[in-house]
């Protein structure tokens, strides 16, 4: 006589595992050796096995009988003790859809329609550098699907309307019924009279085609918001593809570009210049106007004696905040020292003169330096 297996450990289940936990173990399992799938030669015996366990371990009555009595408190009789009827197994249509690919399937056999949300959609638009600081508003053309304004979305020429499918009676699959020693099982294949949609159409939209949507181009406005760089995304919800079987419509992203302005640079929230000056604005120092991104210009001073590449720094007239348009950034200017190319003769004397009070630039020492780079490198080497 044979001993029949401990239902836990035929699931692979601890004894204080929970429902659960059981009822994954059990699909796990059933999948693996479900007969249709697995074609090794003892799979039905181990499939029988782990649907006797599990029709056992997941009524907690039955349950409580197995934990005190074992095999003997759950009776005898029926397929090794437990009489086995697919249908008395909710959870077992679930498993047979991921074998069949049933798609949505419920008890009553019809099609769950689940809704379908739309694509998103990404375009793109392009501002000006003054736009992408203070904000504008674009209006851009879109092509996207559309319910047909001809025949509403119903994909019928008006006057008529579609019916219900014959063949599969709306479900828009069709099925087949075999019985077996462990019960019924279903097949599904999507119906081939209305391709899955469960109606049939006697007499198509003429602009449609009965397909029920057709491609229109459409106008959107599009807020850019202050602040707004090279990149950025803008969310327009609800405003991308047609959502199926009621489901929401997708999303339409606006990618921005900025075109590059003539002067003006950006660096953040900061807004870069470059400044020309000459030799006797940076050595004496002076008060220069410098135009802005507002369109109007600010004093600034050059402190006496500035060199090449100084950058100075005029508040508050750079670029909003993109989340606080409030606050903005300041205008970093960076002084160019232009050193003339052609001078007057007058010009030359007068620099000549002024050379030689200030005298020569003192010119590194080559064999000093050679020295001293020594000395740091003993140094730092530690050497004597």
């Amino acid at each position: 006589m044979t001993t029949k297996r401990d239902y836990y450990e035929i699931l692979g289940v601890p004894r204080n595992a929970s429902q659960e936990e059981i009822k994954r173990a059990y699909k796990r399992l059933a999948r693996q050796y479900h007969p249709d799938i697995n074609k090794s030669p003892d799979a039905e015996e181990k499939f029988k096995e782990i649907n006797e366990a599990y029709q056992v371990l997941s009524d907690p009555e039955k349950r409580a009988q197995y934990d005190r009595f074992g095999h003997a408190g759950v009776g005898t009789g029926g397929v090794g003790g437990v009489h086995v009827d697919f249908s008395d197994f909710p959870d077992l249509s679930e498993i047979l859809e991921e074998f069949f690919g049933f798609g949505g399937f419920g008890r009553s056999g019809r099609t769950r329609r689940r809704p379908e949300r739309g694509q998103d959609v990404q375009v793109e638009v392009t501002v000006e550098f003054e736009e992408a600081v203070f904000g504008t508003e674009k209006t851009i053309e879109i092509e996207r699907w559309e319910p047909c304004p001809h025949c509403h979305g119903t994909g019928a020429e008006p006057g008529t309307r579609p019916m219900v499918c014959p063949q599969c009676g709306g479900t828009g699959q069709v099925q087949q019924i075999r019985s077996t020693f462990f019960g019924r099982f279903v097949t599904t294949t999507t119906c081939p009279r209305c391709n899955g949609t469960g109606e049939v159409i006697s007499t198509p939209c003429h602009v449609c085609g009965g397909r029920k949507v057709v491609r229109r181009k459409r106008k959107v406005v599009v807020h850019v918001p202050p602040g707004v760089d090279e990149g950025t995304l803008i969310r327009l919800s609800g405003e991308g593809e047609l959502g199926r079987n009621g489901g929401p419509p997708g999303d339409l992203y606006v990618r921005v570009r900025v075109r590059p302005h003539p002067i003006f640079k950006r660096e953040g929230r900061n807004i870069l210049l470059d400044l020309p000056i000459n030799v006797a604005q940076a050595a004496l120092g002076d008060e220069v106007e410098v135009p802005t991104i507002d369109g109007e210009s600010v004093k600034l001073t050059i402190p006496p004696g500035t060199q090449y590449g100084k950058t100075l720094k005029v508040r508050g007239k750079g670029v909003p905040d993109v989340h606080n348009p409030n606050r903005r950034g300041d205008m970093l200017v960076t002084v160019r020292v232009i050193v003339p190319k052609e001078l007057t003769p007058e010009q030359k004397d007068l620099f000549r003169r002024l050379g030689e009070t200030l005298g020569r630039v003192p010119q590194p020492d080559e064999r000093g330096f050679l020295d001293r780079f020594l000395d740091a490198l003993a140094d730092a080497l530690n050497l004597d």
